[in-house]
């Protein structure tokens, strides 16, 4: 018997409600079929006066909508080549340094020769 009244018994919860509010599942597949089609088609939008499609996982521009000018475009795929390339060459920049500092021990190190204990510093600033 408990001490401080009647032993804890939460409230019975309500049965669900149906989860679906369609009643398209209950139609059978043919009527399913003519109601909804086969054929959904090819997803497309316009966006900014631009019609784009969606092939192959990626959305595409459909041809003879794009109304940007030409010679705009070729400076922007330039300008991209140019980031690009200069993009790959600080990669490489980086990696040659992470080599170099990976073959430099920390007990061969110029500035360690230069300064082999820790009070040159001192010695140093007085």
């Amino acid at each position: 018997m408990p001490l401080f009244g009647s032993t804890f018994s939460p409230k019975k919860t309500p049965p669900r409600k149906c989860a679906s509010l369609s009643n398209l599942h209950l139609l059978d597949r043919s009527t399913r079929e003519i109601e909804l089609g086969l054929e959904y088609g090819i997803p497309t939008m316009n966006l900014a006066g631009q019609s784009l499609k969606f092939e192959n996982g990626q959305w595409v521009a459909e041809s003879g909508s794009f109304t940007g000018d030409r010679r705009e475009m070729q400076r922007l795929r330039k300008r991209n080549q140019q980031l690009e390339e200069e993009n790959n060459l600080l990669r490489l920049k980086v990696d040659i340094l992470l080599d170099m500092v990976s073959l430099c021990p920390t007990a061969t190190c110029p500035w360690q020769r230069e300064c082999p204990s820790k009070g040159c510093w001192d010695r140093q600033r007085s």
